[in-house]
């Protein structure tokens, strides 16, 4: 996954901006953890992590100058949309990223998270769809209100 994240960098960093009290590079290695957790993240929790590209580029935006802006969200956003499709073809598998086994989304009664393999496209097992049915309701009554 480190594929993206340094991409996202090599591609941007000419133009970072150095800090010229801190010491050199300072903001150049921080873009770089900034992509690499976007993308683990994106990774491992890809389900409650709504909007990558804007989380990311809210995240690096301080250290490009105004002129940049445009190139710097249209880097991270072509990325990342790599990164999320890259992730989607490799679910059906049944294992994430890590090579561990993918699991339902939802919790059981007791707390503890569902062991039951959940199906690709909204991640729950068949016991848990009703949740996935919620959440779609939720989403089309935020989108009415705006």
């Amino acid at each position: 996954m480190y594929t993206f994240s340094r991409a996202i960098y090599r591609e941007l960093c000419a133009e970072i901006v150095e800090d010229s009290v801190e010491q050199p590079h300072a903001n150049h290695e921080r873009v770089l953890r900034a992509c690499e957790a976007a993308v683990e993240r994106l990774a491992t929790d890809r389900h409650y992590f709504a909007r990558p590209a804007r989380s990311l580029f809210a995240d690096i935006r301080i250290y490009f100058p105004l002129t940049a802006q445009g190139r710097v969200w249209r880097v991270v956003e072509r990325y990342m949309t790599f990164a999320d499709e890259f992730l989607r073809n490799q679910e059906p598998s049944g294992f994430d990223i890590n090579g561990n086994p993918v699991q339902c989304r939802a919790s059981t009664r007791k707390g503890t998270q569902c062991q039951r393999t959940p199906l690709p496209h909204n991640g729950y097992c068949p016991s848990h769809q009703h949740l996935a049915e919620t959440e779609e309701l939720h989403e089309y009554e935020q989108l009415e209100a705006a």
